[in-house]
């Protein structure tokens, strides 16, 4: 008599499934292709701004005449208080409440793939294709200001300019602390995802807070409530530009990220583990 023994797919195929199910959603591709669009579209306005013997106009354009390396982490910047959160919620609506709304999540909590493993494999989803945004977007960033600017050197905030190895190193720690700070808010965009069926839903909640979590940092009234949001801490990401590196306010931003990390995961988990099939 044959008996039948439910076993695991191995965690390196199971990783490498949820990798290839977002990558070759179309979506996926319109998206990371439109996020390509934004340093091109952001350094051919710069250029534009340059006068037409070749020098520095005003604004921006001034300090990133001549340090095309600089384009990168400005785009970073420009595109960390809503359109990377909204990236990363996309991804984390799809993997729950997405699977929910399509009726597959009920297969995937009754096959033999524990919860918290099911919920980790999602994360590590979420995760990968939110650094591999970041990454896109500081990589286009770079070849476009190269070929637009040049790519002599980068000019920090304390009016230094730094060489080529070091500043690719301040762009490649540039992607970490922005991917962190997306990681966090991608990670409540799970919970939420855990607990509904309608991805629009997580999308808009997730936005919504980052909304207001940037609104409330701006009333000095509240000012006992500012270490807590999860905004208050990327305005100190541009020390990132200055030289020597001050490290106080990049640990104390990578850390209240952290702590959203922490806190979004844990709900996401007590909420998977007790979801009805």
């Amino acid at each position: 008599m044959t008996t039948l023994v439910a076993t695991r797919a191995p965690l390196s195929r199971q990783l490498r499934s949820e990798l290839r199910w977002i990558v070759r959603r179309p979506r996926t591709v319109i998206g990371l292709s439109a996020l390509c669009l934004v340093p091109i579209l952001a350094g051919v306005g710069l250029w534009f701004a340059l006068d037409g013997d070749g020098r520095a106009g005003p604004g921006l354009a001034a300090i990133i005449a001549g340090n095309g390396l600089v384009l990168p982490i400005f785009t970073l910047f420009l595109a960390l208080p809503l359109l990377l959160p909204l990236v990363g919620a996309i991804w984390a609506a799809d993997g729950l409440a997405g699977e929910a709304q399509h009726g597959t999540l009920r297969g995937l909590l009754l096959s033999p793939v524990g919860r918290l493993r099911l919920l980790a494999i999602k994360t590590f989803g979420v995760a990968t294709m939110t650094l591999l945004a970041v990454a896109l977007l500081a990589v286009v960033g770079t070849l476009t200001g190269v070929v637009l600017f040049g790519g002599g050197g980068l000019l920090t905030l304390s009016g230094n300019t730094l060489p080529l190895g070091a500043a690719l190193a301040r762009i490649a720690l540039t992607v970490l602390l922005v991917t962190v700070q997306v990681w966090g808010v991608a990670a409540i965009a799970l919970a939420i995802s855990a607990c509904t069926e309608h991805p629009l839903v997580v999308m808009a909640a997730t936005l919504a807070g980052v909304i207001v979590s940037g609104v409330l940092g701006l009333f000095s009234a509240l000012d006992w409530l500012h270490p807590y949001l999860i905004t208050s801490g990327w305005e100190g990401l541009t020390d990132i530009m200055r030289d020597p590196l001050p490290t106080g306010e990049l640990w104390n931003s990578t850390a209240l990220a952290g702590c959203y990390i922490l806190i979004g995961l844990s709900l996401a988990a007590m909420r998977i583990a007790t979801k009805d099939n």
